[in-house]
């Protein structure tokens, strides 16, 4: 499922003296299939980018095109249908957990698709499941009594239970410890290669972005600055750094090497990738 945005823009509080343009021309295509991060300093326009995929802020001129439907020129009954196949997970969406239930709070969103009782327990299941969760040990428990990191695997499981063709997140590890944003991160990376839909992940972890995005989509100012591979966005680190942002540690790193010796590829973001090339160009030398 391909999204197109076209000459988008967003105004907040258009004529008035706290007027605020948020996204200013936004023009990209983003193939169907691709783990896609989402980068930019606070206010670079992510979230309200975000929201106009699946039609929860309207443009003030330009348009998202949805396997080719321009999604703000449906019914109101069309758009709803939209917003359950672009699924969008806020941050900190444990918040909105609210069911006696794991299994209750999980089928709430299959429950409004009005599917058959047998269907919504099957995406229940599944969807449990597929955050890393045990059905039988979870499904009569209230999310109140879990871990964060297990309240915000529920969360993203009732989004799941949906069964949306472009699946976004942001932020989906805030306020999680490592293990726990790990957990996160492996569960979407997994649901990412079992369903080979598109995932949306905006992060502020470069090192996050490096490991599991194999596009990247860079914000500045209400612009889209950058989309491309990983490897030819973190060629671009002092653009990067004066938007604000940075590229993984290990690119640094590789970058330095590359100056004690030409033969080193500084096209590298991931420890386990640095490991590699450093044995291939240093080999036994013990003071690298």
């Amino acid at each position: 499922m391909s999204l197109k945005i076209e000459h988008l823009d967003h105004i907040y509080a258009q004529n008035s003296p706290f007027e605020f343009k948020a996204l200013d021309d936004v023009n990209v295509e983003l193939e169907n299939g691709h783990f896609i991060a989402l980068i930019g300093h606070t206010g670079s326009g992510k979230s309200t980018l975000i929201q106009h995929l699946n039609g929860l802020i309207a443009p003030t001129s330009g348009t998202v095109y949805l396997n080719g439907v321009d999604i703000f020129g449906q019914s109101k009954a069309d758009l709803v249908k939209t917003r359950f196949s672009v699924g969008l997970v806020f941050q900190y969406p444990e918040h909105q957990l609210f069911e006696e239930t794991v299994a209750k709070d999980v089928a709430f969103g299959p429950k409004n698709l009005k599917l058959s009782e047998e269907e919504i327990q099957e995406r229940v299941k599944w969807a449990i499941e597929m955050v890393g969760l045990d059905f039988e040990k979870m499904k009569d428990v209230s999310p109140f009594e879990l871990s964060g990191g297990q309240m915000r695997r529920v969360a993203i499981a009732g989004v799941l239970a949906m069964r949306p063709e472009v699946l976004i997140l942001d932020e989906p590890t805030a306020g999680l410890d490592p293990h726990g944003r790990d957990m996160i991160l492996g569960q979407i990376e997994k649901l990412h290669k079992a369903t080979g839909n598109t995932v949306i992940l905006v992060s502020h972890s470069m090192e996050d972005v490096g490991r599991y995005a194999d596009r990247i989509l860079v914000m500045y100012k209400g612009k889209a600055v950058y989309y491309d591979t990983p490897t030819v966005v973190f060629r671009h680190v002092d653009e990067l750094e004066k938007m604000g942002l940075a590229v993984p540690e290990v690119k640094y790193l590789m970058r330095a090497l590359k100056k004690q010796n030409p033969e080193v590829n500084d096209d590298i973001f991931t420890v386990e990738a640095a490991k590699a090339e450093i044995e291939r160009v240093f080999g036994g030398e013990r003071h690298v």
